[in-house]
Parts: structure tokens; C-alpha cells; sequence
């Protein structure tokens, strides 16, 4: 069993920060790509910002230069970092990793609960 657990959400005025944590415990071999996605109101879900084992990272377009992902292979967690936030960051945020399990081939999806975010105008 894997389990993703985030923390850190809450509601902000525009141009406030927060820091969204997520915690990956459980029958672990390897960590793979590690991201936070989040869903507004009536949308879909979509990547926010991803963090390859290596650190490389990609962001979509609209958080570029406010948001900063980052990760701890030892500790197996990822961070991320809001500033700056807008009206349209609100929603819930997901933690999301790709992870190699004992016994089993192959490399799967695993998602935390989600973490509200509202940022009001």
C-alpha cells in the first residue's frame, strides 16, 4: 500500500503565499515523477507542476515565476511553493507520484486526498 498524504492548504487573499506539503510513506522501492495538480470548479483536473528523481521540473504557463516545486528522495516528499496567488489558483490541489512497488512490474499512479486552496480577490 502506498499512501500520499498532503497538508498546507487553506484560504489567502490575492497575493498571499502558501506551501502545499505531500508525504509518500508506505511499500516504496522507487519514487518517479512527483507533481501537484489541481481542479477549479467545473474544470478538470490539470498538472500544476511536476518534479522529475533528478529535480528537473516543468510548470504550466500561468504559475510560472510564483510557483516553485521541489522534492526530498530521502524523505519521500514533494513541496510546493505559492506566491503571489491569483483568484484562478483557487481549487484543490492534488499530490500526485509514480511509484515502483515491490513485486509488482512497472511503475504506478498514486494520488493524495487533495488540499483546498482559495484565494479571494
Amino acid at each position: 500500500q502506498v499512501h500520499l498524504v498532503e497538508s498546507g492548504g487553506g484560504a489567502v487573499q490575492a497575493g498571499g503565499s502558501l506551501r502545499l506539503s505531500c508525504v509518500i510513506s508506505g511499500n516504496i522501492v522507487r519514487i518517479n515523477p512527483m507533481g501537484w495538480y489541481r481542479q477549479a470548479p467545473g474544470k478538470q483536473r490539470e498538472l500544476v507542476a511536476g518534479i522529475n528523481r533528478d529535480g528537473s521540473t516543468n510548470y504550466v504557463e500561468a504559475v510560472k515565476g510564483r510557483f516553485t516545486i521541489s522534492r526530498d528522495n530521502t524523505k519521500n516528499t514533494t513541496d510546493l511553493q505559492m506566491s503571489n496567488l491569483r483568484p484562478d489558483d483557487t481549487g484543490v490541489y492534488y499530490c500526485n507520484a509514480r511509484v515502483e512497488v515491490p513485486a509488482i512490474p512497472g511503475a504506478y499512479d498514486y494520488w493524495g486526498q487533495g488540499t483546498q486552496v482559495t484565494v479571494s480577490a
